[in-house]
């Protein structure tokens, strides 16, 4: 930056590079990951934390379905099934967080395969 910048000049500059910061987007699903911020379609998602890591794990395997045992391992650490329905339940509650009020759902599930994010 040249020495004779302006003070509001430093801050546009600055002001920029926020809005330039990068994250992930997937069709009108935003995720910000510096700040753990979640929206879709502008509106602000308010997610647990291992809802937001499920989140996370299933943008990174893009239209492929991710298994229960994948996400069991992938997101709890586990290498093994503790017989509990913990999965579907966290897939449940992030499904209800990022569906309520859309008309087109984003988690969808693949029978007898798992679960995957959408854009239609």
């Amino acid at each position: 930056m040249p020495a004779s910048a302006t003070a509001e000049e430093v801050a546009a500059r600055l002001a920029a590079r926020i809005r330039r910061r990068p994250g992930i987007v997937l069709g009108e699903l935003r995720i910000d990951p510096v700040e753990r911020r979640v929206t879709r379609a502008g509106r602000p998602i308010s997610l647990l934390p291992r809802e937001y890591a499920l989140l996370l794990y299933l943008v990174r395997q893009g239209d492929r379905p991710a298994g229960r045992s994948e996400l069991l391992a992938a997101v709890w650490g586990l290498d093994f099934d503790p017989g509990t329905n913990v999965v579907e339940v966290h897939v449940s509650r992030l499904r209800a967080k990022l569906d309520r009020g859309f008309a087109i759902p984003m988690l969808r599930t693949d029978k007898g395969r798992g679960y995957r994010l959408c854009v239609s």
